[in-house]
């Protein structure tokens, strides 16, 4: 399987002089290990803690585990011996070098829990998220600026609906997109088992696999929906908190993410819901048994699907930059909803997205937000639009391309 540029990479190559330790977290199978032994000094060794005999060595001996490893070290899966990062710190606060150490682990809900009470301040931390298109493409751009005179300087990636389905069903894990040969139901089937098995049925807070399997599915077929616990309780048949602790170590694991109800000090009658997404449109499509490409596009999930691959799409271009993305999306009591909203610094961008090419004209919640006591930005229709046109001068159609 060959070697695609990750978007991540110049972040990861800075942090590294100027942090002690790196971290790469992130979902399963999204590349983290490729990624960093492609971007590994020739003088730093590689060492995993999937392997039972270095596990033996680190818990009975460290000492003499970094003596025979030394430093620069990658050390993978290294959540599965939490205990080894008090002895990085011990190491790193007598040295007081950059680029020491680079771990990585899929883990996330384990991992930050140990890293926040050894190594704070020690440490850079990166998600890596399933292949963008832009990386898919190798057009690696920055992250996604809803700013027109910036869009009007971008060139559009034309697709048609056809293809972008296609890669909405075949979803960003590397395996995936880069070998053809990989059987897909399989390669899915394989990393949700491994996934459960190994990952999730270690925690405390998952005693019952088989309800917890159900409660994934339920929140793949539930993606660019609001995130209603006691629903959700009802049908996988588990308590309101568990679907909680649930839902957090799905996020932390890197396989959804949440966006929160824009908030104000403004006005009261914004709802306080938050919206999931899948962050992997292949694994949600897997889950949800859509067959083919062509019948996801053509069923009755096809919008949310194309919401989830958008908001995707724009949280990956931040998120590979180290970088914060303050996305929201509003809907009040009376049941005025903006898909998403961009906020940067003072100004908010309202974005709505619709996978048609020409979809009817869809501006008139972005009204609402005039109650906010913010500027208010000219709004977004992103689509399958041939280019950035306007509809007037408060809504452009914004081609998916450009993101």
């Amino acid at each position: 399987m060959s070697y695609l540029k990750r978007q991540m990479e110049e972040s990861i190559i800075n942090a590294s002089k100027t942090f002690p330790v790196v971290m790469v977290c992130g979902q399963s199978q999204t590349g983290k290990s490729t990624m960093l032994k492609h971007l590994a000094e020739s003088d730093r060794k590689y060492v995993s803690f999937d392997d039972a005999k270095v596990r033996t060595l680190v818990k009975n001996d460290p000492e003499l585990f970094f003596e025979t490893y030394g430093y620069k070290l990658f050390i993978d899966e290294f959540q599965r011996v939490p205990s080894i990062l008090l002895e990085i710190k011990k190491i790193v606060d007598e040295r007081n070098e950059n680029g020491m150490f680079w771990l990585s682990g899929s883990q996330k809900f384990v991992m930050m829990k140990n890293v926040s009470e050894s190594l704070a301040g020690r440490v850079a931390v990166f998600d890596l998220l399933p292949l963008s298109y832009n990386e898919i493409s190798s057009d690696i751009k920055g992250p996604f600026s809803p700013e027109l005179e910036l869009l009007k300087k971008k060139q559009n990636s034309k697709r048609t609906l056809k293809e972008v389905f296609e890669d909405i069903f075949n979803g960003g894990l590397p395996k995936i997109v880069l070998n053809a040969d990989v059987d897909r139901d399989i390669y899915y089937s394989s990393y949700i088992n491994t996934y459960i098995e190994r990952d999730i049925s270690s925690l405390e807070q998952v005693g019952k696999l088989e309800e917890f399997r159900t409660f994934v599915t339920y929140m793949a077929a539930n993606t660019a929906q609001e995130l209603k616990y006691d629903s959700i309780s009802k049908v996988v048949g588990v308590s309101a908190p568990t679907i909680k602790e649930w839902v957090s170590i799905l996020e932390r694991s890197g396989i959804i993410y949440i966006i929160s109800p824009y908030a104000s000090n403004m006005t009261k009658r914004l709802v306080k819901t938050p919206k999931c997404y899948f962050l992997d449109t292949g694994l949600a499509a897997y889950l949800t048994s859509w067959p083919t490409a062509e019948t996801l596009m053509n069923g009755n999930s096809a919008g949310a699907f194309f919401e989830t691959y958008v908001v995707g799409e724009i949280l990956k271009g931040f998120t590979n930059m180290g970088k914060k993305a303050n996305l929201y999306y509003y809907r009040d009591i009376d049941q005025k909803e903006i898909d998403l909203l961009m906020v940067e610094s003072d100004s908010i961008y309202p974005i709505e997205i619709k996978k048609g090419k020409n979809p009817s004209i869809s501006d008139k919640n972005f009204a609402v937000l005039n109650k906010l006591g913010q500027q208010i930005k000219p709004g977004l229709i992103i689509c399958l639009a041939d280019e950035l046109f306007p509809i007037n001068k408060d809504i452009w159609y914004c081609p998916l391309g450009l993101i």
